[in-house]
């Protein structure tokens, strides 16, 4: 079955990590994977513009079916192969309903933290603004203490008492804030939940290898 599938990836971007958790999870080992460096611009490749034509990754084959945005990548292997490995998704319709939620509400936290990691390489020199950074901190700091709320009661899952689609999705953009450089003394609960998770067979297998040595970052260490 994997062995239809092809995956062009990127180590570190948390959207590629999230496919290769779940493949992980439905026992989906031994698919066709290429790590591609965005540094070389290897990205903008011919081979991933064919099957992702905008130029970014992750780039997702399954046979001749084409999907390259994160999630949907996810559900589909999830609806797939739905009795192999971890049920993802239960079948209870709010449990359904509270992972979904998540899923979505994620995006919130990408946007607001590529606000802040990214600003001096997203803004040109000449237009770049100290309110514009003090704002942007504001907003990812507000946005934390929301996460940080969400796991006040939980299990170490971000819904319910079962690892779900949900942790796939949000993981690795946790496991991002971390790597660069935010304070688990400020946010106990989300500390909790990265190291709780970090050593789950299917994110250690996944981990990305350009993380492993590399030197500490502190972007968000003052956030």
């Amino acid at each position: 079955m994997a062995k239809d599938m092809t995956l062009l990836w990127g180590s570190g971007s948390p959207p590629c990590w999230r496919i290769m958790i779940a493949l992980e999870e439905k026992n989906l080992q031994g698919y066709n994977q290429k790590l591609l460096s965005f540094e070389k611009g290897e990205h903008k490749s011919k081979e991933v513009m064919e099957i992702n034509p905008r130029g970014q990754l992750p780039a997702f084959k399954c046979g001749d079916k084409i999907i390259n945005e994160s999630c949907g990548v996810c559900f589909f292997l999830e609806c797939k192969y739905k009795t192999q490995g971890t049920k993802l998704i239960p079948d209870c319709e709010v449990g359904r309903a509270q992972i979904l939620q998540r899923v979505f509400e994620v995006n919130a936290l990408v946007e607001k933290s590529s606000s802040v990691i990214y600003y001096n390489w997203m803004v040109p020199e000449g237009e770049r603004h100290d309110s514009a950074v003090k704002r942007n901190k504001e907003a990812l700091t507000a946005e934390l203490k929301l996460w940080e709320g969400y796991l006040q009661a939980s299990s170490g899952f971000i819904v319910g008492k079962d690892f779900t689609l949900a942790d796939v999705v949000v993981y690795p953009n946790v496991a991002y804030l971390f790597h660069y450089g935010l304070s688990e003394q400020r946010y106990p609960k989300l500390a909790e939940y990265y190291k709780g998770l970090m050593n789950r067979p299917s994110i250690k297998a996944s981990w990305p290898p350009t993380w492993k040595n590399a030197p500490k970052q502190e972007t968000l260490k003052d956030i």
